[in-house]
């Protein structure tokens, strides 16, 4: 039975997603590392949200892990490339707390504009310190929005909403988005210049890490207010502590710091400075929807084999899950069946689509090739890590589509580059959905694939079939089916036999002996 951990406080609708969906739940929440470890092998699923570290230790012990949901957005608490490495699908759930954070972040400027915080407090101890916060208007001024996707998208709609103007720095915001938004793209330093207001919407990678910096700050206007609901760790502290000493920043709204908890900070105590513990997505609402997501998300992979907002593959909709199913077989096979002639070392993959395939989405077809075939040659690899695995190795990975029909309605091809030679296999879809191979190394074969087989390639040449029908005969091995197929009359010619149980060592170097062989291979399905 599939089994799933919720490690974290999840909304209890969480629990009840599973159990209904007929997945076995433990939530055990607070468990220490040596804990989480111990705990983990008994399970395909570990739903979680902040709190819990899912480290390259923690994956290394999850021998039955299938997927990691993160209810919410960031991940900084998985170790992805180790989940990967892993086999390990990271999902999260980037949209149920989107509106929850983008109105944080927009209180948050609100609050830092007027100093709502610090009037509250001095108001609460009896003084009337009215003359004390003089504010700033949001009207008419400038909000740059450093990230403008979904979240950074949702406060700049607000903050039109609120008469402001919004200049925008994304790399991957198209100029058709940002005017379907109604902000300005602009680059990095424009923004900085001429912001007021600077909001954070961006992941924390290499290349955001400390975007706001010394440098960044330096090219700002004297007195910018700026807000972080995004990620500790994009703004440097230090930078910004002296920012607002010299009264470069006027105001900081702080949801998230670079080490949380954030028990103790040299900002705590400022005066310019608003801060909060990480609430962002702290509403009721937020948590519902992300509790739910992560479940039906992690349910929908465990049972179905549908991947939505995952990190480390291509996503599948339960829908195309179903299309693509006969599809992921004979690209598994293609794979299988490339690897397991594979004997030197590979340099590039290329697969081509032709016909009804290229409609689909191919990704996941292409990273099962991939998987099928590399797990002839190393351990663990499967459909989330190999494409991984090939980069890591310096494998080219070449994909290719036409969307004319040639000989067949659908047409996957997989051409393997070695050191030593190149090789190709091709497959199609019969009507009954069931994979057929119709070419390896381009002679045409029309073969059904069993779960033993053996390849043989021969000179072609009288008196072969028999020899081999006798050898076959004498080891006890009963032929299914036998496909055969010739470049020409005389040439390479290759042999696809199904037999009825798998042959040993003895019966491929018997078939090896035969004269005109030049290959034997044993291959399992």
């Amino acid at each position: 039975m599939v089994k799933v951990l919720i490690s974290d406080k999840l909304s209890p609708l969480a629990k009840e997603i599973f159990e209904n969906r007929g997945i076995e739940v433990d939530q055990i929440v607070g468990l220490t590392p040596e804990q989480l470890i111990e705990a983990i092998p008994r399970y395909d699923g570990l739903a979680i949200r902040s709190a819990t570290k899912v480290t390259a230790d923690v994956l290394a012990a999850a021998s039955n892990l299938k997927v990691v949901g993160r209810a919410g957005i960031g991940v900084d608490n998985v170790d992805i490339k180790a989940a990967t490495n892993h086999g390990v699908v990271v999902m999260n759930t980037p949209f149920g707390n989107s509106i929850t954070t983008a109105e944080h972040a927009i209180a948050m400027m609100f609050a830092v504009a007027r100093q709502i915080p610090l009037a509250n407090e001095s108001t609460h101890q009896g003084k009337w310190e009215k003359s004390r916060f003089m504010g700033v208007e949001l009207t008419s001024k400038t909000l740059g929005v450093i990230g403008c996707g979904n979240i950074g998208a949702i406060a700049a709609d607000r903050a039109l909403g609120l008469k402001m103007k919004v200049v925008a720095f994304d790399p991957y915001l198209s100029v058709e988005r940002a005017e379907e938004l109604g902000v300005e793209k602009v680059d990095l330093d424009e923004l900085l210049a001429r912001a007021d207001f600077i909001t954070l919407h961006t992941p924390l990678t290499d290349g955001t890490r400390g975007i706001l910096n010394a440098d960044a700050f330096a090219k700002m206007k004297d007195g910018v207010r700026i807000v972080n609901c995004a990620r500790g760790g994009l703004i440097d502290e230090d930078a910004l502590l002296a920012a607002l000493d010299n009264g470069k920043v006027a105001g900081v709204a702080l949801d998230v710091f670079a080490v949380e908890p954030a028990k103790e900070s040299p900002l705590f105590g400022h005066e310019k400075v608003v801060a909060t513990p990480h609430l962002g997505a702290s509403t009721s609402e937020a948590q519902v929807n992300v509790a739910v997501q992560v479940a039906e998300q992690m349910a929908d992979y465990l049972l179905d084999g549908a991947v939505t907002n995952a990190l480390n593959m291509p996503s599948v909709s339960a829908e195309e899950s179903v299309r693509l199913a006969p599809y992921m077989s004979l690209a598994k096979q293609l794979g299988s069946f490339a690897g397991q002639l594979t004997e030197h070392a590979l340099q590039s993959i290329q697969i081509e689509y032709q016909g009804d395939v290229t409609e689909l989405n191919t990704r996941p077809l292409t990273a099962i090739v991939v998987e099928g075939l590399l797990q002839p040659l190393m351990d663990c690899v499967n459909m989330v890590n190999a494409l991984a695995v090939a980069k890591e190795r310096d494998i080219d990975i070449i994909e290719t589509k036409h969307d004319a029909e040639g000989d067949y309605h659908t047409y996957i091809k997989v051409t393997v580059t070695t050191d030593k030679q190149e090789r190709s296999v091709a497959g199609t879809l019969f009507a009954d959905k069931r994979p057929r191979i119709v070419s390896v190394k381009d002679i045409l074969v029309d073969a059904e694939l069993a779960p033993n087989m053996l390849y043989v390639s021969n000179e072609d040449l009288p008196g072969f079939i028999g020899a081999l029908g006798t050898t076959l005969g004498d080891a006890g091995l009963n032929i299914a089916t036998f496909s055969l197929g010739r470049a020409n009359a005389g040439g390479e010619a290759i042999a696809l036999v199904a037999i009825d149980a798998a042959p040993n060592d003895k019966t491929v170097l018997a078939v090896q002996s035969l004269p005109h062989v030049k290959q034997v291979r044993a291959l399992k399905f």
